[in-house]
């Protein structure tokens, strides 16, 4: 149910990616879309338990308007990815080995990007917001439901699953390329905390007392082609 919620969203959130910028009187307005796809490697930064990051795959959609007379171009578009990162936990509370616990997480993200022209179009700085709606956290191998998180004394992995679903991101950038084949970088970072949710699950933490708080770290590595 919940991977066909999340797909319903992606669907509605390509409809909206659409090119509709009225043409300046004075200025020569450039519209173009494009498609991209590449590799990612996600992470969550947080003190509340020891992760690992991991990688993905990620494609879109992408809006570009460009002033061939101004220092700066403007794109918005849509991402959508599946990810994975992992966290340590141990098979019981008395086991002394710790294992590898590794979680998979859908992402739909929408941004509106300013691109800094430092070599006219062939190489830019990109930077900007970014709205993010993600899945729930789900197991890779639901025999580690019961693994204990380590750390603690009865924090399951399958107590981590409620993430916050909705994030707000800043995108950090480069993209390089001649004509319409490009290639971009990204870094996406969580100004929201995505585990917040957990707070509100009653959950056994001890012996930890903190709360729950996370940000998200995402690197993006594409190849976009504009038509």
């Amino acid at each position: 149910m919940q991977k066909k919620q999340f797909l319903l969203l992606v669907v509605c959130c390509i409809g909206f990616v659409t090119i509709s910028v009225a043409q300046h009187k004075r200025y020569a307005i450039k519209n173009g879309i494009g498609i991209m796809g590449g590799i990612t490697q996600f992470d969550i930064a947080t003190d509340n338990f020891t992760t690992k990051s991991g990688s993905g795959f990620a494609g879109g959609m992408i809006a570009t308007v460009d002033l061939p007379q101004k220092w700066y171009t403007v794109s918005y578009g849509l991402q959508f990815s599946q990810n994975a990162f992992e966290v340590t936990g141990r098979q019981s509370l008395t086991s002394f080995n710790t294992e590898q616990i590794e979680y998979q997480l859908m992402v739909a993200q929408l941004a509106f990007m300013l691109h800094a022209k430092v070599l006219s179009d062939n190489l830019t700085i990109d930077i900007g917001p970014q709205l993010q709606y993600n899945s729930e956290l789900e197991l890779d191998d639901d025999s580690q439901k019961n693994y204990i998180i380590d750390g603690y004394n009865a924090l399951l992995a399958e107590d981590l699953s409620k993430i916050s679903q909705f994030n707000v991101n800043g995108v950090l950038g480069a993209s390089l390329g001649i004509g319409s084949f490009k290639l971009r970088a990204i870094y996406s970072y969580g100004f929201t905390n995505i585990l917040n949710k957990l707070n509100d699950q009653n959950l056994t933490t001890t012996p930890a007392s903190k709360k729950f708080k996370g940000n998200q770290n995402m690197l993006t590595f594409a190849v976009m082609i504009t038509f």
